[in-house]
């Protein structure tokens, strides 16, 4: 089947990843690339970080400790090295470790006391990395707030706090920064204000971004000057450069209103999304999408239209 419009029409599978039979996912939240199309998703499970070639085929899995919060995946260039930045909102950390599960870098609870009453209230759910290397952990479940860090992992601010104004945040789920334009921005998936927010890279508000068809976004994934949104309301949007929509795939407004969902196995439909929680696109430019469902769920959508100019940096890593 194939859904989009004539400039981002792409096929679907919603079957990628053939997995052994004693590897067993749950809630499928984090997904992500590295430099050779090799597909990395992050699940609540034993093996909680799933790792397949761009045909669907098992390689390995690991990430024992992530199963039970396992949430963020960002996969991030560094100095011609490869990072996974992954966030447990169970464990109330966000670690930097390198493909093979080498870990290098943990960043636990901000040291913001007027914020944090106790560990129990913070719980991360995505993070992303500017180009300068500064870190930004988005605490969508906990307090809502952005807190940033730079490459060492030195705490250096905080951005929101609870509210509906602009500027303030409920549930900030998840990040990109934006580097479709300059300067690069950061761009924030305000979920429970059913918005984005657009900051400069040192905080300071800037826009708000809001669109009937962007309901309840989860996070971003940049492509060229294509700019995709998981929307957890059944649906992903494709954003322009000017932040306009290009296209709505797999709109099933009807799922979220089911008895059950997102657990709703007996009713997934062909083309149609469920719960889409996060996404990442390869060189190619085919699209990997997985979704808020127990035992997961992952799509792959393949490109059947043109392949835009890429850009430097590569998309996906920030």
């Amino acid at each position: 089947m194939l859904i989009g419009n004539p400039s981002l029409l792409f096929e679907v599978n919603h079957h990628f990843g053939k997995l052994p039979p004693n590897v067993h996912p749950g809630y499928t939240h984090g997904v992500c690339v590295d430099n050779d199309d090799n597909v990395y998703v992050f699940n609540q499970a034993t093996s909680a970080i799933l790792l397949f070639n761009r045909y669907g085929e098992y390689q390995r899995s690991w990430g024992e400790e992530f199963q039970h919060g396992a949430h963020g995946m960002r996969l991030v260039d560094e100095q011609s090295h490869q990072f996974l930045y992954l966030t447990d909102y169970e464990k109330q950390v966000v670690v930097k470790m390198t493909l093979h599960g080498k870990e290098h870098l943990r960043l636990e609870v901000p040291p913001r006391k007027d914020i944090y009453a106790g560990p129990h209230e913070f719980k991360p759910t995505d993070v992303c990395v500017s180009p300068v290397g500064d870190i930004y952990v988005f605490d969508g479940y906990g307090k809502p707030y952005v807190h940033v860090y730079d490459h060492k992992a030195h705490y250096l601010m905080s951005i929101g706090g609870p509210g509906k104004g602009p500027g303030q945040f409920d549930c900030p789920h998840g990040g990109w920064i934006d580097t479709r334009r300059t300067p690069a921005e950061l761009y924030v998936a305000d979920r429970g204000n059913n918005r984005i927010q657009v900051f400069s890279l040192d905080g300071k508000f800037k826009r708000i971004i809001s669109h009937p068809e962007i309901e309840r976004p989860c996070g971003f994934y940049q492509y060229a000057d294509e700019l995709w949104v998981p929307d957890l309301n059944a649906r992903v949007v494709v954003l322009d450069k000017d932040d306009k929509v290009a296209v709505v795939l797999g709109d099933n407004p009807e799922a979220p209103k089911t008895e059950g969902w997102p657990n709703i196995h007996d009713k997934l439909q062909v083309g149609k999304f469920n719960s889409p929680h996060a996404c990442c696109l390869d060189t190619r430019g085919d699209a990997y999408v997985v979704e808020w469902i127990n035992p997961g769920r992952i799509t792959k959508l393949t490109r059947k239209s043109d392949v835009p100019p890429l850009g430097q940096p590569k998309p996906g890593r920030m």
